[in-house]
C-alpha cells in the first residue's frame, strides 16, 4: 500500500511531518518551547504559599508548568 509513496516530507528546520497541518502543529510547539526554555533563564520566581524566591533555572521552569494549578506564584525579571 505505502511501497511507492513517501509518506514523510521534510520541512524546513528539520520538521519532518506526514502533512502540512502537522508540519505547523510541530513548528509552533518547538517554537513556544524553546522560548520558554529561553525565557526561564532570564526569571525568577516568588512563591508567596512557601514564603520563597527560586533563582534555579530548573526550578523556574518546574514552576512555569504548575503555576496555571498554584495560585500566588510570581514571575519577576532578574533585572
Amino acid at each position: 500500500m505505502w511501497e511507492r509513496q513517501n509518506i514523510w516530507l521534510h520541512y524546513v528546520k528539520n520538521i519532518i511531518a506526514c502533512d502540512v497541518p502537522s508540519a505547523i502543529f510541530l513548528a509552533l510547539y518547538l517554537r513556544q518551547n524553546n522560548m520558554n526554555k529561553n525565557y526561564a533563564a532570564a526569571l525568577e520566581v516568588v512563591d508567596l504559599q512557601r514564603y520563597k524566591v527560586i533563582k534555579q533555572k530548573n526550578k523556574v521552569k518546574a514552576a512555569l508548568n504548575d503555576a496555571i494549578n498554584t495560585p500566588f506564584i510570581f514571575f519577576v525579571g532578574k533585572n
